[in-house]
């Protein structure tokens, strides 16, 4: 029995959905068992949300033009790339397919789609302005004091973070999994340190004017070009349009059809398999129960973790920065934003929180470090994997044999290419080019996820959302071709 979907693809297998409990190996899943086990995927693309967006371009724009008129660009961001993950995880919890081999089943097929993706990815991400920027405040750590406009080491702390990326895969028995733990830990000491450095020096005045800018609709302010806002939308949460790239995880965490598929293995765990193609399941009383399950225990992990931290990792760096900034009596700049926090309060309240700020920067950009470059890897591996039978037979079956060596190759172009801008540059560059997807996969989601199982099927006012994403992000993203070769179509 097989479930046919789209074209220039094997059909898929159907079987039986695994319960939670089988797929978890525990009893029953409780709110212990929930966060113990099930919840993770989210802290992946939580780890990648809370870096670049909240910590460089959004403190930018506030700190050089307030809250009102910059945070509701940050708020309608951040729900419609929630609503767009959800419906790019229904498609990999249905299918066990990660979204780059099912843009494949998409008319007229893999062989424009699966190269068009990957490289779509590679060319937003590969210019490396995450990396640059996590080496300059590794820089300013083990100086202390911000590096200069012209230094190099910077660049260099960012090259032995990549290396770092490549150990920690390198040394896991399932990369996932080694992942989630690695953002456990960043992610909760980044939202508990700004908390506390917020709650210690930003007046109630200023969390006030934070959230108030976040919920009040207003005209952008002056100054600001739609290049600068479609950056900051474009990083908000995550990538807009290409938010799709991390998604896979849930293929690796075993959510649905992706305990049946397989995942990648770290060089420290077993060999696996990961199937070419996906498997899916049957319309009965039984699967329509289990999707039901899977379906809460996604929503759960994307708008209970995902969306709540993305917002608290967008409000506490920004009103952060409005202080930063009221306290020195300066503005950021493009080429300072990485370490102008750690500056104005180490003039203010001493080295101690000099430090401590620096700590929670690099920490912050060295989440999205982890995420971003190893989802590079991964996205060219799973399609590399899902679409050549002769690179299944070279590598015997086994990813890792692709995996590895690819990260290696990545690792030494981005490593030449963050030599070449200031970091923000590198950052605002990649985050236009996210909006780019938006133009395109919203459109390839709608076709696929319509031919889902019936009870995997997203319901109609779901296309609509899928719709204000290509309208919203996709704005952001001509402004930025029309301002790349002349002009933006709107400065406010």
């Amino acid at each position: 029995m097989s479930h046919p979907l789209g074209v220039s693809r094997p059909d898929l297998e159907v079987t039986d959905l695994p319960t939670p409990e089988e797929v978890f190996k525990v009893s029953r899943i409780g709110f212990k068992e929930l966060f113990k086990y099930a919840v993770g995927p989210s802290l992946i693309a939580l780890g990648i949300s809370i870096g670049s967006g909240e910590w460089l371009l959004g403190p930018l724009n506030v700190g050089q033009y307030g809250f009102v008129g910059v945070g509701w660009v940050i708020v309608v961001s951040a729900l419609l790339q929630t609503f767009y993950n959800v419906e790019c995880s229904r498609y990999v919890l249905a299918t066990g397919e990660t979204p780059v081999v099912g843009w494949g089943r998409v008319p007229p097929g893999w062989p424009l789609w699966v190269p068009l993706s990957v490289l779509i990815v590679i060319f937003a991400f590969i210019a490396g302005g995450w990396a640059a920027s996590a080496g300059q405040g590794v820089y300013a750590l083990v100086h202390g004091v911000p590096p200069g406009a012209g230094d190099v080491e910077p660049r260099l702390w960012a090259i032995a973070l990549l290396v770092l990326v490549f150990l920690i895969t390198a040394g896991a028995r399932r990369i996932s999994r080694a992942l989630e733990l690695a953002n456990w830990v960043m992610v909760g000491a980044i939202l508990l340190a700004l908390l506390a450095v917020d709650l210690l020096v930003v007046p109630f005045g200023l969390w006030w004017e934070g959230i108030r800018g976040f919920v009040t609709p207003a005209a952008p302010p002056a100054g600001i070009t739609a290049t600068q806002l479609g950056a900051l939308a474009g990083f908000t949460a995550l990538a807009s349009g290409l938010n799709w790239y991390v998604m896979g995880h849930y293929r690796d965490k075993g959510y649905g059809m992706g305990h049946r598929v397989g995942y990648l293995s770290g060089l420290r765990g077993e060999r696996r398999a990961v199937l070419a193609s996906g498997v899916t399941f049957p319309d009965d009383e039984r699967n329509r129960g289990l999707w039901r399950r899977w379906y809460r225990l996604l929503m759960v992990d994307m708008w209970g973790v995902f969306f709540v931290g993305a917002i608290l990792g967008m409000l506490l760096p920004t009103i952060l920065m409005a202080q930063a900034v009221a306290l020195s009596g300066e503005k950021p700049t493009r080429a300072n934003v990485p370490t102008f926090v750690a500056s104005a309060l180490g003039d203010q309240y001493g080295r101690l929180t000099f430090y401590v700020a620096l700590v929670v920067g690099v920490l912050i950009l060295f989440s999205t470090q982890l995420g971003i470059f190893e989802a590079m890897v991964r996205v060219t591996t799973d399609a590399a994997n899902a679409t050549s039978p002769r690179l299944r037979r070279l590598i015997e079956g086994d990813p890792r044999r692709f995996y590895y060596p690819f990260m290696l190759l990545l690792l030494v172009v981005i490593s030449i290419i963050i030599f070449q801008s200031l970091p923000v540059g590198l950052v605002e560059w990649s985050a236009n080019m996210s909006n780019l997807g938006a133009l395109i996969y919203p459109f390839l989601l709608m076709y696929l996820n319509s031919r889902l199982p019936r009870p995997a099927r997203p319901r109609p006012w779901h296309y609509v959302i899928l719709v204000l994403n290509f309208l919203f992000f996709g704005f952001f993203f001509v402004n930025f071709i029309a301002d790349f070769v002349g002009d933006p179509l709107v400065t406010f």
